[in-house]
């Protein structure tokens, strides 16, 4: 007999928080990996969209509640890869022949074990990097309450055993890679990425509370500029975009289910992101890949 207590995912801020913490991590401090992999396409004007590499990684997270009643918080620490790779092959690449530009141009993987945030029973604005001023709520969707606060309620579907979960974050900010400091690597002083969940788990698994963790497994769509690495800026062409489709889901048999070059190449050269993270520093940095370009690469000029 499983200790099961129902969720009011429809109006329970704190119920959301313990699906969604449930959901993309675990309570246990036993390290459970999701990954992720997919292809990459590049869309430039009406041109047919350029399959151009696969997208691929893992993520660690752990996450637990603090305080109590309205004071309760959900703290999330993780840690996260994402590597390139060729389509035909499947092995990641560390060197890029560019076919707009003719440039062969080193890959910039993405690595950052840092990753921490708290998540309140009010609907959180999002952000990435050092950009606070352009924070994005999680649910643009969610009804304010009667005091104009934002509970924090997702826009989650039951239908039987099966949970969906729809979550996107669409973010607009100032570039981190400027022209002025960067003018090979950007495409330009403001960027737009995106990605766009649908998310699938088990309400069996939400509700048992002897379970640390709820399987998941999902698609998401990504959409951007081009990445700096890819040195569009002074192409003609830093208008484009890259967008992708892709697979994510929390691991079932551990390890043996990370794609077999993922999995050999992080096991040679970054070990330490299959180990669960250390500590509980929460302070972030939340990054995205130009953030962490823009922090490792020296400017250009």
């Amino acid at each position: 007999m499983t200790a099961s207590v129902p969720l009011d995912l429809a109006a329970s801020p704190r119920d959301n928080l313990y699906a969604f913490g449930k959901t993309w991590g675990t309570f246990g401090e036993d390290p459970l990996v999701s990954t992720f992999h997919g292809t990459m396409y590049a869309s430039i004007g009406t041109s047919r969209l350029q399959p151009l590499f696969g997208y691929a990684g893992t993520g660690i997270t752990k996450v637990r509640f603090v305080g109590e009643g309205a004071d309760e918080r959900l703290q999330m620490r993780g840690k996260e890869t994402g590597f390139f790779y060729d389509l035909r092959t499947g092995e990641v690449i560390e060197s890029w022949d560019n076919p707009f530009t003719g440039e062969t141009v080193e890959v910039f993987p993405f690595l950052n074990d840092k990753i921490g945030g708290e998540l309140t029973l009010e609907m959180p604005k999002l952000f990435v990097g050092d950009a606070e001023e352009h924070g994005v709520a999680m649910n643009e969707n969610v009804e304010a309450a009667a005091d104009g606060s934002l509970p924090f309620l997702l826009p989650w579907a039951v239908y039987g055993d099966e949970v969906l979960l729809e979550w996107d974050y669409a973010h607009e900010y100032p570039n981190p890679v400027t022209p002025l400091s960067w003018p090979k690597s950007s495409t330009g002083h403001t960027i737009n990425p995106s990605e766009h969940f649908v998310i699938y788990t088990s309400k069996r698994e939400l509700e048992d509370r002897d379970l640390a963790s709820a399987h998941f497994r999902a698609g998401f769509s990504r959409v951007s500029p081009f990445w700096p690495w890819m040195r569009m800026g002074g192409s003609g062409l830093e208008d484009g975009v890259m967008t992708g489709r892709l697979h994510s889901r929390k691991t079932i048999r551990g390890l043996d289910d990370v794609p077999p070059a993922i999995r050999a190449y992080t096991e040679k050269h970054h070990p330490e992101y299959f180990e669960a993270p250390e500590g509980w520093d929460v302070s972030g940095p939340i990054l995205s890949s130009w953030e962490a370009y823009a922090r490792a690469t020296p400017p250009e000029a």
